[in-house]
């Protein structure tokens, strides 16, 4: 993989992804290789019961406790990650991704799994790339790849991570936390 790997960084639409999941989305990408990518969505709660879906793990999620659409990709599918605080090993039925980010197999039970996690999030899909798909969008300005920070994941006001990945930024990027949600109302 070249230098251009974006794992474990975040990727945040630009003004012109201006519809559907990936308006003003920040993703957290999870893998990206020769062959492909993929991430999630980290802004997108759907209001969901996770225990309607996933009983026994309503009372582990991290404020807010709902769902996560973390893409079109697979939505019948559902995808947990949690935090492992400092260098420790990740908990049963769990591996470690990057930094304190590790997977997680639902199929555990959540009590051997979250007395040794620092926070749970459960998506619904996920965001995937084909091999050179996502440098492409990239390259035509459709994404942002800026730095993650710990709290990203596991915010508790989703719908302001977008403005404020951007506004963190030691750039001219930081401006774009300004745009207008629409356009025409500038």
């Amino acid at each position: 993989m070249t230098a251009d790997c974006v794992t474990g960084r975040l990727l945040v639409s630009t003004p012109q992804l201006d519809d559907g999941v990936f308006h003003r989305s920040v993703i957290l990408m999870l893998q990206h290789d020769d062959n492909g990518a993929q991430g999630v969505v980290l802004n997108k709660p759907l209001g969901a019961d996770v225990d309607s879906v996933l009983p026994g793990w309503g009372e582990h999620i991290s404020a807010p406790q709902t769902l996560f659409q973390g893409g079109p990709v697979q939505l019948d599918s559902a995808l947990g990650l949690i935090t492992v605080p400092g260098d420790d090993d990740p908990p049963p039925g769990s591996q470690r991704l990057f930094g304190s980010v590790a997977i997680l197999d639902l199929d555990t039970p959540p009590l051997l799994v979250m007395p040794e996690a620092g926070g749970l999030r459960i998506f619904a899909g996920y965001a995937g790339w084909s091999s050179g798909q996502l440098e492409g969008e990239i390259r035509r300005g459709s994404w942002f790849v800026v730095d993650s920070e710990a709290a990203d994941l596991l915010t508790s006001d989703p719908d302001a991570l977008w403005e404020q990945v951007l506004r963190r930024q030691t750039n001219e990027l930081a401006f774009v936390a300004y745009y207008p949600s629409d356009p025409e109302l500038n």
